[in-house]
């Protein structure tokens, strides 16, 4: 249950940020031309603490003004407070949460006191909310068609179906009839963003919250959801976009807040904040956003055996009676020290390619060689490692840290009695304290957690490491951190790294070579900085053109 209650303090004076904080001295002539239709406010919060059963307050302070048709984006790292903010807007805050605040207006209304009851009338019919995870977001066992049918109680029966078709029609689905007619887990990523963003529309409401809306998505795909929710925002509905993701929110947001350990630390318009930052946090998450000159490819040298080799790897899977090819005729190698990335879409052949490498999945036809011997085969055990997107998922919870470690140093031919010393090793070469050895995973932050998958990995000195979207979902510095350890590991190992993404920008930061996927076949292969600034296929233009800059 969450208890709302008006602050005990005394409401403030009328004062923005901006003259708070001395941080903006340009205009903004868009949000100054809404400052004078107070009928434009949709959000209006001032003084807003947020709290958990006794703790100290996890949002302190925060004040938030929102106008029609105006896009105004959270930044922040995770812990922030950025979310637990946003959803205090639609009565969501968490269970046991105390929301308290000066002031709470949303749509004029006053809600600081509404009970549950009240609050589903705000959400859905008056708020739309758009969550990062639209798998879990969606019922695996529900039709598009009762997802978004939901928020059309409005509506006469003999309409819905015609209206659930409109709106996803809207949102870009090609074969609405098709579409409405499944389940979340036969859409791709994409369509179930979309089947998302469709099902808070239903109710058509006056504000839309986005919650990490395009994290896990493709950079094609993601730029297509964020012109979608530009197009609401074009057509007068107040959009707040939560991201951490800084290129993602230059691209869209009117303004931004950029908040840290629960506090907005800077406010302002999209292209100052950007431009010239005034507080230091906000500066050190411009910095993280990859960017700059690919790595130059590695010095050839004559007559050596690639560590890896695949020629003509092919696979294919069944469905419904059907033969799906997830990869067809592809070729490539990889050097000592040499990290390869593997860039595509989802459904291009990237982790199939993955499992084929670590032995996990076969092949139909082709050919992989390790050293020059056919793979995979017992000799090969523990010289390959894996370091996964879900490490969560990847843990077994009943672990501590240092068994998990311990998993991959058993695969090694390091004696039992020697084990937790090297785990501790393992734990120093991937800039973890000692003291996570005694840890559980659920105890430790996202970047954390990967540095331990990357620990395992290392666990019987292996020759190469497959990385499979291995910093996806993480914050964007903290994602820079997991990136220089992987830097750092090839160069001080002589490591090599198959490194798979969809997210072109984190690949150019790394790789020396690329290798470009569509639809299971290789339409593209080069050095990186090759392929980013001269690019040869079509396909490969397009990724390239998709990719937030700031």
């Amino acid at each position: 249950m969450t208890i709302y209650e008006p602050s005990t303090r005394t409401a403030p004076p009328a004062v923005g940020l901006a003259d708070a904080r001395g941080s903006r001295s340009a205009a903004d002539p868009q949000s100054a031309a809404r400052a004078t239709s107070p009928d434009d406010v949709v959000v209006r919060i001032a003084g807003l603490h947020i709290g958990f059963r006794g703790d100290p307050d996890v949002v302190t302070g925060v004040d938030l003004t929102v106008r029609r048709g105006e896009v105004v984006a959270i930044v922040g790292e995770s812990g922030s407070g950025k979310s637990v903010t946003t959803r205090s807007i639609v009565g969501l805050a968490g269970d046991g949460a105390r929301v308290r605040a000066d002031r709470f207006e949303v749509l004029g209304d006053d809600v600081s006191d509404l009970g549950e009851r009240d609050w589903r009338r705000f959400r859905g019919s008056r708020i739309g909310l758009i969550l990062q995870d639209a798998l879990t977001a969606l019922d695996p066992l529900r039709t598009v068609t009762k997802e978004i049918t939901e928020g059309l109680s409005s509506v006469p029966r003999r309409e819905r179906a015609q209206r659930v078709e409109s709106l996803l029609t809207s949102v870009g689905i090609d074969d609405p009839a098709t579409t409405r007619a499944r389940r979340s887990f036969q859409l791709s990523g994409g369509q179930r963003q979309r089947a998302l963003i469709a099902a808070a529309l239903a109710g058509d409401p006056d504000l839309l919250i986005a919650d990490e809306p395009t994290t896990a998505l493709d950079v094609t795909v993601q730029a297509q959801i964020l012109e979608l929710i530009a197009t609401q925002a074009r057509a007068g509905r107040a959009v707040i976009l939560v991201s951490h993701d800084l290129a993602v929110v230059s691209a869209l947001a009117d303004r931004v807040l950029v908040m840290q350990g629960g506090r907005i630390v800077e406010e302002g318009p999209t292209r100052d904040v950007i431009d010239r930052p005034v507080a230091a946090y906000t500066r050190e998450l411009l910095a993280a956003v990859p960017g700059g000159a690919a790595r130059p490819p590695l010095r050839e040298v004559p007559g050596a055996v690639p560590l890896l080799t695949a020629r003509g790897l092919r696979k294919s899977y069944r469905s419904r009676g059907q033969t799906i090819p997830a990869v067809s005729e592809v070729s490539f190698e990889v050097h000592d020290g040499e990290v390869l990335g593997i860039v595509g879409e989802s459904g291009s052949g990237k982790s199939t390619i993955a499992s084929m490498i670590t032995g996990s999945a076969g092949r139909d036809a082709g050919e992989l060689l390790f050293l020059g011997a056919p793979h995979p085969a017992p000799a090969h055990v523990g010289r390959i490692g894996l370091v996964a997107q879900d490490s969560v998922g990847s843990f077994d919870p009943r672990h501590l840290v240092r068994e998990i470690i311990a998993e991959g140093v058993g695969a090694s031919a390091t004696a039992p009695e020697n084990r937790a010393d090297r785990v501790l090793e393992l734990l120093e070469a991937v800039h973890l304290p000692p003291d996570v050895a005694a840890r559980h995973p659920r105890e430790l932050s996202g970047g954390q957690r990967q540095r331990v998958n990357i620990a395992r990995a290392l666990g019987a000195d292996p020759r190469l490491i497959v990385c499979d979207e291995p910093v996806s979902a993480l914050d964007i510095s903290v994602q820079a951190q997991i990136l220089d350890l992987l830097h750092e590991l090839t160069e001080s190992r002589r490591l090599a790294l198959v490194f798979i993404s969809h997210d072109l920008a984190v690949v150019r930061r790394l790789c020396h070579r690329l290798v470009v996927l569509h639809r299971g076949r290789v339409v593209e292969e080069g050095p990186a900085e090759q392929v980013f600034e001269a690019p040869a296929d079509a396909y490969t233009r397009d990724l390239l053109a998709a990719i937030p800059t700031l």
